[in-house]
């Protein structure tokens, strides 16, 4: 049996151990990040092969498609309704510029006029697509958009790039962009798809930023213009500026019933890279072919993959699905809350923190009252010991 002094000593002695325990910081909660297994639009997308699941009475695929990757799937609801190697990743080519437009298009009024400087046009790859940009000449954003989605010209990508902050920022900003959406197939190295080293994107994540482009108003009327006249150079003899005609070189466009457009794209590295969206009857598919024996197989598989969805209709369950923008806080919204942190607590200094924005602030809290009785207990122990010590005078 311990002796009073003991029982006292003992009980001081626990709660110093939680007044420490109390007063020790807390980590706050780790930011959200998905498990590094999880396959964005669903794990049937990850495996190797054609992916279908047909109902009775569903259409064949297409039997001679030779694309290295495809993706056929409805723009409105986001069902993938066959894939081929989706997340394969691959050059892009032009086709990039699809997430280019995604992120710069909203930031400019298209009446706004620029003057383009010279060095906005210079360190163009080799081989480049133009529209024919001069320096020292006013263009309207409109005309630059035109040249972007037309001629695919990254003498108009790099303009825009340069009024958005430079090529450096457009990068970064291109990436982030591609984040957001969860693109997480796509590494941006020029904002014009130029073959660059490291620079890769996915059959699936062009169509995420198809999707997202289709949503302004602006993207969906350039990718869908077939021709315009574009702003020449000045006649030195009259003064008078010029203009010439431009075709959009989407060969599926006027051709295609219910084709809206997007983007085209051919490059040595890439080969021929295409991501169309047609509808018809009320229903927006979207469908990306990368990498086909040719270049003009890639606007044919196209064509048979939209017929084949708009002939699908009902008949096929999903495989998959094209993903949500992150919401603010880059949390997808089905993904588990992070555990709320607990209340503040003493600093160990002994000043008591300011009361949580959730609580009413009244309270002492656990480290106040834990603080109350350790002194309570140095006041009856000091006592116990000045008892003892009287009794024995």
């Amino acid at each position: 049996m311990p002796t009073p002094r003991q029982s006292s000593a003992l009980l001081c002695a626990a709660l110093a151990a939680a007044l420490t325990l109390t007063a020790a910081p807390v980590a706050a909660a780790a930011p959200y990040e998905p498990p590094p297994q999880a396959v964005v639009g669903g794990e049937r997308l990850a495996r190797p092969g054609v992916q279908v699941d047909p109902l009775a009475g569903a259409p064949a695929l297409p039997g001679d498609l030779t694309g290295q990757s495809w993706i056929v799937s409805d723009a409105a609801t986001g069902d993938v309704l066959a894939s081929y190697n989706p997340h394969l990743r691959l050059p892009p080519a032009s086709t990039l510029k699809i997430l280019f437009a995604d992120t710069v298009l909203p930031k400019f009024d298209r009446n706004a006029v620029h003057k383009v400087a010279d060095e906005e046009i210079t360190g163009l790859g080799a081989g480049s697509s133009l529209v024919g940009i001069k320096e020292n000449l006013d263009y309207r954003v409109e005309d630059l958009w035109r040249g972007v989605f037309l001629s695919s010209g990254n003498d108009a990508v790099h303009v825009l790039a340069h009024m958005n902050g430079g090529v450096p920022q457009t990068v970064t900003e291109m990436q982030a962009r591609a984040d957001a959406l969860q693109a997480r197939d796509t590494k941006v190295v020029s904002p014009d798809g130029y073959d660059m080293d490291g620079q890769l994107s996915s059959a699936y994540d062009l169509s995420l930023f198809a999707r997202s482009g289709l949503n302004n108003p602006d993207f969906r009327m350039y990718c869908a213009t077939r021709d315009a006249m574009f702003p020449g150079a000045v006649d030195p003899k009259t003064g008078q500026r010029g203009s010439f005609g431009i075709a959009n070189t989407d060969r599926l466009l006027g051709k295609y019933p219910g084709l809206i457009g997007v983007k085209n794209g051919t490059t040595t590295n890439a080969g021929s890279t295409f991501v169309g969206a047609a509808e018809r009857n009320g229903r927006t598919l979207l469908v990306t072919v990368m990498h086909p024996a040719s270049y003009q197989k890639v606007y044919d598989e196209t064509a048979a993959l939209l017929d084949w969805g708009f002939a699908s209709a009902g008949k096929v369950r999903p495989v998959g699905r094209l993903v949500d923008e992150l919401p603010p806080g880059g949390r997808p919204t089905d993904a588990p809350a992070a555990a709320p942190a607990p209340p503040p607590h003493p600093s160990p200094g002994g000043a008591t923190a300011k009361a949580s924005a959730e609580g009413d602030g009244d309270g002492l809290g656990l480290g106040g009252w834990l603080l109350l009785a350790a002194a309570g207990c140095a006041a009856g122990y000091g006592g116990l010991v000045l008892r003892r010590r009287k009794r024995r005078t």
